[in-house]
């Protein structure tokens, strides 16, 4: 959602749907890396402490997300 909220307001694309299958395509990329980062954390962090494996699912979760934002903000650059 904030990636295409950056798009738009930077009027990347035409329509609003033009990046609608990248965004689609980094999405599935994403949930895929946090899923299998939770199910390592759950399996390994979870079975002394369940706290722990949530907080680092939590904390991992956002870091992907800010990377993937960050790099994949803007494709030109911040021009608009």
């Amino acid at each position: 959602m904030l990636l295409a909220a950056a798009w738009r307001a930077c009027d990347v694309g035409v329509n609003g749907a033009a990046n609608g299958l990248a965004l689609i395509f980094y999405g599935t990329l994403l949930t895929i890396a946090a899923a299998v980062w939770w199910g390592v954390l759950i399996r390994y962090a979870g079975q002394s402490s369940l706290t722990v494996a949530l907080l680092g699912g939590t904390v991992g979760t956002a870091v992907m997300v800010w990377i993937f934002v960050a790099l994949l903000q803007v494709p030109n650059g911040y021009r608009c």
